[in-house]
């Protein structure tokens, strides 16, 4: 049984040309991301999931194995957890203790934090685990038909900050789960699930050009 990385990576980007690839301090964000996994002491193996063949090569050379990823799963609509499927079946999922799923463009992890998470995910013996942030002070309104509503706290009865409960976010820079419970129901998560917090500055992902900007700032800050 082996555990296993995925990193979907979908050529073609509106809002940065090729974004999975782009340059980040001189390397190919993706690149990362790879090492990230390639360098945990719990993954035996690295697979890339895309329809780029730029990607794909690209990854390749800095040391990952490679899924052509079909066109019918490739599109804005497809979901990761259609490519995610696509990814296990085609590597036998019985041959799958859990799948750790990166997202190529959070170049803010460590490898500390995907081996302290897996061994949280094994020691609470959880069948899916997502990473997260804690949410500080932030106090989320919406927008019901035109009617604004206070979404996750009452304005009425505002609490002290040290009195509100701890609340956290998916920051989405990494995901572990067991392969039938992605199978079975579609989703990611599901079971008996956990979390791992991670410092608030990692949640960062890079999806504009001014995310760029900020994670290079940050990279170069706190760990180069």
């Amino acid at each position: 049984m082996k555990n296993i990385c995925i990193i979907l990576a979908r050529g073609g980007s509106k809002s940065i040309p090729d974004k999975n690839i782009v340059d980040f301090l001189g390397k190919p964000l993706i690149s990362y991301s790879i090492s990230n996994s390639r360098d945990s002491k719990f993954i035996d193996e690295v697979h890339v999931s895309s329809d780029s063949d730029a990607i794909l090569r690209i990854s390749e050379r800095h040391g990952s194995k490679v899924i052509k990823r079909p066109d019918d799963i490739s599109g804005d609509t497809a979901t990761s957890e259609s490519a995610l499927k696509h990814a296990i079946q085609l590597l036998g999922s019985k041959n799958i203790n859990f799948v750790l799923f990166l997202q190529p463009t959070s170049p803010l992890r460590e490898v500390k934090d995907i081996d302290r998470a897996v061994e949280k995910f094994n020691k609470q013996n959880l069948d899916s685990l997502f990473s997260a942030a804690r949410m500080r002070d932030m106090f989320i309104w919406e927008d019901r038909s035109g009617e604004l509503k206070s979404y996750n706290y009452d304005y009425k009865n505002r609490k002290r900050r040290q009195d509100i409960d701890s609340q956290f976010i998916e920051n989405g820079s990494f995901y572990i789960f067991k392969p039938e419970i992605l199978l079975k129901s579609g989703n990611r998560l599901g079971g008996k699930i956990g979390y791992y917090l991670m410092e608030e500055w990692k949640q960062h992902e890079i999806d504009s050009p001014d995310d760029l900007l900020l994670c290079e700032y940050l990279y170069k800050r706190k760990l180069q």
